[in-house]
């Protein structure tokens, strides 16, 4: 695959929550997009990691930034960096996703940075409400995408109901929280 492929416009299409899938490898990334998920999210490792994955898919890559040399974000679409991490602009022509934790590094993110999409960190003794208790401070017009450590069906749900536009999740379970078993090849 080759070009930019926009994050943000393959979460906000169609109707309900879209699935991310956290994967690490390009077989991954190719089963989580035939078993529904409109976008992966990758922990950089290696460049070479991040191309065959790209090569593998047609929905966006999201690149979790982690500080080093932004080189390594070649071959993403978009790229996500924790608020507390970053200082600087990595992402360059990216579509840039700030993940936050609580309302102070939420406001502080649209004070320094106004991104268009926000990546709600649920990672309290009660991951899914501290998502859903930050969701009404994301301004209207931006993009929420709910990150939890584990997400189950019942979550996935809650989460479409509040408005949450995205949710990360993680490889091997796509079409099961999303209600759709791919067909048998």
């Amino acid at each position: 695959m080759t070009g930019l492929r926009r994050f943000s416009q393959a979460i906000s299409e169609g109707d309900g929550i879209s699935v991310v899938a956290e994967v690490g490898s390009a077989d991954a990334a190719s089963r989580a997009e035939s078993e529904g998920a409109e976008g992966v999210l990758v922990h950089m490792h290696s460049t070479h990691e991040l191309d065959a994955i790209r090569g593998a898919v047609s929905v966006p890559v999201l690149v979790h930034w982690t500080g080093d040399h932004s080189s390594t974000l070649v071959g993403a679409d978009a790229c996500m960096v924790d608020l507390g991490e970053w200082s600087g602009d990595p992402a360059g022509e990216l579509e840039l996703a700030v993940r936050v934790e609580d309302e102070e590094q939420l406001e502080e993110a649209l004070e320094k940075f106004d991104p268009e999409l926000f990546v709600l960190a649920g990672r309290h003794e009660r991951p899914l409400e501290g998502v859903l208790d930050l969701l009404p401070d994301v301004p209207a017009g931006k993009l929420a995408i709910a990150d939890l450590p584990a997400t189950t069906r019942a979550d996935v749900d809650e989460l479409e109901r509040a408005g949450v536009d995205a949710v990360i999740v993680r490889a091997g379970n796509v079409a099961e929280l999303i209600g759709e078993t791919p067909p048998e090849v």
